[in-house]
């Protein structure tokens, strides 16, 4: 459904019944807080009382519950490990959840849909900055197709369902996300709470040197979880006629300096090896953020601080954990 684009707020939240799914994630939790702010009425509901690759369940629950608005942050991720080990299982739940919920939202007729996509549904080699228009103009990096296929699905039904039910669906592009509630298992993390770990642990262990994946030399956009859920609410409150939206930093840095980093702020001062026979992933992400930057929306947590505050969270909860 084209809608006429507007940098003006024309949607009003305060009241409204607004389903979070995937609410205790990092960034299902960071929309929750943020929307903590509207005066909406915030519905969520957990995987073990809905599992939204069930079709009946799914639709049971959203026909009982009426939700209004949905932003849908619930899917099966992971880093570059769980990407390659898991590919039938990333592209079977996100592709499942995503077709469940479409059709139920469309059956109670929600008045603002939002899809939590990935900057990973570009292509491998796409032009950088990448634009909006980029998708599906070449192939998508390997180590984590399955799960971009996926969220290119998703964002495809979204925009079918809006031309066909009028449904007003905004698929939104976040790039590299960290932040409060972020996942620190070694085998299935993100970079930045991986790399927080690991240089942690060496330092706890006094380890002369520690080995990360790959060359250090690609280059990454980083945004924080609590930003992303401040854009998401901003796009929600207006009229937008593009489906898709970027949504990043516009700030770029190696992983080798990224590493150099979060070193110092974890207070390790050994030598860092970058293991070159293990894969780099695409050599560049960098989204162009300039739509949503035209409606008036900048973000506000800076890199560094925003990873100095999720090293003392995650201590703090380690800490919790072992008394």
């Amino acid at each position: 459904m084209s809608l006429p684009e507007t940098t003006e707020a024309t949607f009003r939240l305060e009241e409204k019944r607004v389903w979070v799914a995937g609410h205790t994630g990092m960034v299902g939790s960071a929309l929750v807080r943020r929307l903590a702010q509207e005066n909406c009425k915030v519905l969520t509901v957990r995987r073990r009382e809905v599992d939204l690759t069930r079709q009946a369940e799914t639709e049971q629950w959203i026909d009982h519950a009426r939700p209004q608005v949905i932003l849908m942050a619930a899917a099966k991720v992971g880093g570059i490990v769980a990407n390659a080990t898991y590919p039938a299982e990333f592209l079977y739940d996100n592709t499942m959840i995503a077709m469940n919920v479409m059709k139920a939202a469309a059956a109670v007729g929600v008045e603002r849909l939002l899809w939590m996509g990935s900057s990973c549904i570009y292509p491998k080699h796409a032009a950088q900055p990448m634009r909006e228009e980029d998708l599906l103009t070449g192939p998508l990096e390997p180590t984590n197709e399955a799960y971009a296929i996926a969220k290119i699905a998703s964002l495809k039904l979204a925009e079918a369902y809006a031309r066909q039910y009028g449904i007003p669906s905004i698929s939104v592009m976040p790039t590299n996300l960290y932040g409060q509630d972020d996942n620190f298992d070694l085998q299935s993390s993100h970079v930045i709470p991986g790399m927080i770990r690991r240089l942690h642990e060496a330092k706890i262990r006094q380890a002369p040197s520690v080995t990360l994946w790959g060359s250090g030399m690609p280059l990454r956009e980083f945004l924080h979880a609590d930003d992303l859920a401040d854009a998401c609410v901003f796009l929600l409150k207006r009229e937008v006629q593009a489906s898709l939206i970027n949504i990043g930093s516009g700030l770029e840095l190696s992983i080798a300096d990224l590493a150099r980093l979060i070193a110092g702020i974890v207070g390790y001062d050994g030598r860092i090896v970058f293991d070159r026979d293990k894969p780099d992933g695409a050599p560049r992400k960098l989204l162009d953020s300039s739509r949503l930057a035209a409606m008036g929306w900048t973000p506000s947590v800076g890199l560094k601080s925003g990873i100095e505050d999720l090293y003392r969270r995650w201590q703090g909860e380690a800490q919790i954990a072992a008394e």
